[in-house]
């Protein structure tokens, strides 16, 4: 008999990094994907690392960004269902760091630069203005993208 393999997803990490009442946001170019989009700065787990240090790792190479983990708070999960894959994506709000903000990866990053929460531009990816939304206003958990219009955002 044989065995099924296992299902595994992805897992990704986005930093919500906030200075007074603005949010810091990425414009994507030339990556495939969300191009003309603004996001955070964000990334893949490498594997064999936590989901703090992925985000530690992440905003040091993007954005030349040092964070303390004890800054770190996750501010909302999201199990998102992609065209291609399933993701789960760590939300983390910092409001501490040190260096000066700086776009390490201009080939994939046309902009950094700080908007005011309440006037964010309207091309952010979908999931990304949503897990923002949610994470300002305390929910800690939501799915993305499935097909049975199910709204399972909740507090934790």
């Amino acid at each position: 008999m044989s065995q099924k393999k296992r299902f595994k997803a992805v897992v990704a990490v986005y930093l919500l990094l906030i200075k007074k009442d603005s949010i810091l946001l990425y414009l994507r170019q030339n990556t495939g994907y969300g191009d003309g989009q603004y996001s955070l700065v964000a990334g893949h787990l490498d594997g064999n690392e936590s989901v703090t240090n992925a985000m530690i790792r992440e905003a040091r190479e993007e954005a030349n960004i040092i964070i303390n983990p004890a800054d770190i708070e996750v501010t909302c999960v999201m199990h998102r269902k992609a065209s291609d894959r399933e993701v789960i994506d760590y939300f983390m709000k910092v409001m501490k760091w040190e260096n000066s903000i700086q776009n390490l990866e201009p080939e994939k990053c046309k902009e950094l630069r700080f908007f005011d929460l309440q006037a964010l531009p309207d091309n952010i990816i979908p999931y990304v203005k949503k897990a923002i939304d949610l994470s300002l206003n305390g929910i800690k958990f939501t799915e993305f993208g499935w097909d049975d219009n199910t709204k399972p955002e909740r507090l934790l």
